[in-house]
């Protein structure tokens, strides 16, 4: 496993700059789940997507195929059932009164914000454009 998982970060390493810096900004920003959900069902659900459900798929991914555009299906399947529910329970983030509620802002507008390349890099894997 520690193999697949140095694989990776190799290939993170060895790819665009940005790429290296906005998976380890998500890394940061998914760990900050872990405190948040001892107070908030929310970040509860934030943790399991990104932590557990994400890793999961994509790491079998990567051993299937590679560092390729379709391991962007790890977020797509993790996230938006996740996206749908925290999107539901908007009206409860209480993003002015409380950090709790900005994280959960943020954290939503990160996702969002992959998922406008996961998508994208997923379509175009699909469509025979491979790296």
């Amino acid at each position: 496993m520690m193999d697949l998982i140095n694989g990776f970060i190799t290939d993170v390493e060895a790819g665009p700059t940005w790429i290296y810096y906005w998976v380890n900004f998500m890394g940061l920003v998914f760990m900050l789940s872990i405190p948040f959900a001892f107070k908030r069902v929310e970040a509860r659900w934030i943790a399991i997507s990104t932590l557990v459900v994400a890793p999961i798929v994509m790491f079998t991914l990567y051993h299937k195929f590679g560092y390729e555009r379709v391991l962007g299906w790890g977020h797509i399947i993790a996230w938006t059932p996740v996206l749908f529910y925290l999107w539901k329970r908007k009206d409860t983030w209480r993003v002015k009164e409380s950090l709790g509620g900005k994280y959960i802002a943020l954290t939503v507008i990160v996702m969002l914000a992959s998922l406008a390349f996961d998508i994208p890099d997923v379509v175009r894997y699909a469509l025979g454009e491979r790296s």
